[in-house]
């Protein structure tokens, strides 16, 4: 695995190499195979590195076949044999922070409470780790944060090297290898020993503080979210800015700030049922006096009304209010805006189907609705106005009511 810098020395930033092979991926992408690579292939949950070679971005790097591929965003100039690679420091060293971050507070899980790991991701913004246990409660997240804290904070060694079977038959593994040779064990001095391919720094105080976010049940698993280092730095200043800002627009400290939204919460509750009784009242006084400017045909009370630009909901409790003031009332209801609403209610000593009416005045907005026979909503995008739909609406109920 000598042509594998990233384990022989995970801090390298920059090398060179001979190329062995250019090609192209299915989708065209090019790569290439160099005969040695300080770029980290994606596996293992972590992410790959990134970079340039020959100032050409390197945009994945994957292991196919046992060798390292190189996708590029352009193909190298044909006949080049050498390659000038550079990684991406700030992205190797921030995944060298979190995967060796998640051996701490992996093996905490595991000493302090028997939960163990079974999967494993490190994303863009935070990690997570799946433990084999029913429930992570806020006291063991507590636990398991302060212990890996106390040996980041130690900074203990931590050591990644190839082993023979004999030696790792005599090793303490927190988990099994994944494979049967090339096996390499990342130890953390007098706390963990786990299989591992990734990058990881010497020391666990490069690591910087582990915080954890989160956790939710999985698949029958817990799946906790964490982060470290650098990103547990930036998470602070976020958090930090975000608390101040809101310290500002309540008047009050960081510390009154839970009191302070609860009494806002408490506030926007009264404010919507205040909102709500108005609104009530202002409906049921449209419902008077729409009725009121309601027609008398055949013993029934028409109201047809043309609204606008009215939510669906707010017509179908205008429709039940107008219908509920009088048995006899037939209520029809247009709104305009992007979308033709229609609103088609009738009182209990009505038997005309409200349904059927509405089947037939759909096609005239290109329409679609349903009800039933008491009340039918629907509405279209095509049509007359809502003053000339109503008129062909009232002349089609009026065949109903009249011979």
């Amino acid at each position: 695995m000598k042509d594998r810098l990233y384990y022989t020395d995970p801090y390298i930033q920059t090398f060179e190499a001979n190329v062995i092979y250019q090609g192209s991926e299915e989708d065209g992408t090019p790569y290439i195979v160099l005969d040695r690579t300080a770029f980290y292939p994606t596996g293992g949950g972590q992410p790959c590195d990134t970079g340039t070679l020959n100032g050409i971005e390197v945009i994945q790097v994957e292991e196919v076949d046992s060798t390292v591929r190189h996708r590029l965003s352009r193909p190298f100039p044909p006949g080049t044999t050498t390659a000038a690679g550079s990684i991406d420091w700030q992205r190797r060293f921030d995944h060298m922070q979190q995967h060796a971050g998640q051996h701490i507070l992996s093996a905490a899980f595991a000493e302090l409470f028997d939960a163990q790991t079974v999967g494993f991701h490190l994303g863009r913004e935070r990690v997570t780790i799946d433990l084999a246990v029913e429930e992570v409660t806020e006291e063991m997240a507590v636990q398991a944060v302060e212990l890996a804290n106390r040996i980041v904070f130690e900074n203990r060694p931590i050591i990644a090297r190839f082993v023979d079977p004999v030696e790792l038959a005599r090793l303490p593994l927190r988990k099994p290898p994944a494979v049967t040779e090339n096996i390499r064990i990342v130890t953390i001095e007098g706390f963990d020993y786990n299989p591992c391919g990734g990058t990881h720094p010497k020391q666990t105080g490069e690591i910087g503080p582990i915080q954890i976010l989160d956790w939710e049940r999985m698949k029958g698993n817990v799946r906790v979210a964490f982060i470290c280092g650098g990103r547990t730095a930036r998470e602070l200043w976020h958090k930090h800015r975000v608390l101040k800002q809101l310290g500002r627009l309540l008047s009050s400290s960081e510390a009154e700030l839970p009191d302070a939204v609860a009494r806002l919460q408490l506030e926007r509750k009264e404010t919507e049922r205040a909102l709500q009784e108005a609104n009530q009242k202002l409906l049921e006084a449209e419902a008077r006096e729409r009725m009121r400017e309601a027609e008398t045909i055949g013993g029934l009370r028409l109201a047809a009304v043309a609204l606008a630009e009215r939510p669906l909901p707010d017509m179908q409790k205008l429709a039940q209010r107008m219908v509920a003031l009088d048995p006899t009332a037939i209520a029809l209801l247009v709104s305009s805006g992007p979308k033709t609403q229609l609103v088609f209610a009738r009182g209990e000593a009505v038997s005309l189907p409200m349904n059927e009416l509405l089947r037939e005045a759909l096609p005239l907005i290109d329409g679609k609705g349903g009800g039933n026979p008491a009340m039918a909503q629907g509405g279209g995008t095509g049509g007359p106005s809502p003053e000339d739909l109503l008129t062909q609406i009232k002349e089609s109920l009026l065949t109903r009511i009249t011979p």
